[in-house]
């Protein structure tokens, strides 16, 4: 499904998040292969490898991201890529933790 919107702002996404403990995720944009969503877990971050190349931009929060074994501090404003198949997750994140997440491309990357 396409999107009719193509500018969707923070807040909305925020409050359009699931209030349950589950994966808190939610894509107000797509096109083609584009998905665009924000991502705002609570407590842990239990997600799998993807299909597609990501890319988080960090709007909230702090923690560290582990990306294949290596783990870096992030704040708000970092720009965070993660190519397809590889392991990765958000760690000690704080309580505002939010990113948006931006999925493209062909199964396994480009």
């Amino acid at each position: 499904m396409t999107s009719t919107d193509w500018m969707f702002s923070l807040d909305a996404a925020l409050a359009s998040l699931p209030d349950d403990e589950g994966a808190r995720l939610t894509y107000p944009i797509r096109h083609g292969s584009m998905r665009i969503g924000v991502y705002a877990p609570r407590d842990i971050d239990d997600q799998a490898p993807h299909e597609q190349d990501e890319l988080y931009i960090v709007a909230a929060g702090t923690g560290y991201f582990v990306k294949n074994g290596d783990r870096r501090a992030f704040k708000a404003g970092d720009a965070i890529f993660v190519e397809a198949h590889a392991h990765h997750h958000f760690e000690d994140f704080s309580g505002d933790f939010a990113t948006w997440v931006i999925f493209w491309g062909p199964k396994g990357g480009e």
